[in-house]
């Protein structure tokens, strides 16, 4: 059999990197997507090329270069997920939905996509609708998930989902607790922290339940905003090594009592994060 010749999409070099991202991010977050005028103006002031630019616009999945939806479902087409029945997936969402993928329904409520893998592949047919992945997907399952979608798939009921647990978390560098038992959120004691952005300074407090997207802050953060995490004890940023696989943008480690690592995304408005417990000896 002959084998199949792929094309190595490299990412953009740091120099190029740097900075354009979040140009490119404040711009979505106005737009929706990246309007061609706006990525000819980026090219003008930094004096990158338009070739450069769309380089960065085109790499990051994040980016979108027309308009999207207010949801964002994509379904993974990647080998595991192909043989499992991935474009039956296909064609039932094109069909409930009325569009192909990279189109966007006439009411501005729904774009599909397709994705050559997502990285769980034993759990294929994937879809991930608006940053939740749904395992095992089968056709009947296909309307379920646009109207879980439409309704909101953020909307949890604290006391009752088991998929929500509290956790005690501590700084990564100092290991002081950040748990704050004077002020609570969901009516657990809060994760208190010190943020940045915009030229603003001040406290943010987040739930210490996993699973919920909770926040109070001192200053308003605008969707689409990345913030700067610090300790309060120590005044380290709290800054990960790694970017966040969802948007791209700097993660947030903080240490679970008793071993082990939760990372949130310092984007206001991505819901990526993810629980590390391979440390934990039980």
């Amino acid at each position: 059999m002959a084998q199949e010749s792929h094309s190595k999409i490299e990412e953009p070099s740091v120099p190029i990197r740097d900075g354009i991202i979040s140009i490119l991010e404040s711009i979505q977050a106005d737009h929706g997507y990246l309007p061609e005028a706006e990525l000819k103006k980026v090219a003008k002031e930094t004096g990158k090329s338009l070739v450069d630019i769309y380089g960065v616009a085109t790499f990051y999945k994040s980016f979108s270069l027309k308009p999207r939806g207010k949801h964002l479902v994509c379904v993974c087409l990647g080998t595991a997920c192909h043989v499992r029945g991935g474009p039956n997936i296909q064609k039932e969402f094109e069909t409930q939905l009325g569009i192909k993928p990279g189109d966007t329904t006439e009411d501005k409520k729904f774009t599909l996509e397709t994705v050559a893998c997502l990285g769980a592949c034993a759990l294929g047919p994937i879809v991930v609708s608006d940053g939740h992945y749904f395992s095992k997907v089968v056709t009947p399952k296909v309307k379920q998930i646009i109207k879980k979608t439409d309704e909101g798939l953020d909307r949890v009921e604290i006391k009752t989902d088991e998929r929500i647990f509290p956790l005690e978390i501590s700084c990564a560098r100092c290991n002081h607790t950040l748990m704050d038992s004077e002020h609570k959120i969901d009516e657990y004691p809060s994760i208190k922290v010190t943020s940045s952005f915009e030229r603003k300074h001040g406290w943010l407090r987040l739930s210490s339940l996993y699973g919920s997207f909770n926040t109070e802050s001192e200053y308003e953060i605008p969707q689409g905003v990345v913030v700067n995490f610090f300790c309060p004890h120590c005044h380290a940023e709290l800054r990960g090594g790694a970017l966040c696989p969802e948007c791209s943008s700097i993660t947030v480690p903080m240490v679970v009592r008793g071993g082990g690592m939760v990372q949130i995304c310092s984007k206001r408005g991505c819901k990526w994060h993810i629980l590390d417990l391979a440390e934990i000896n039980f």
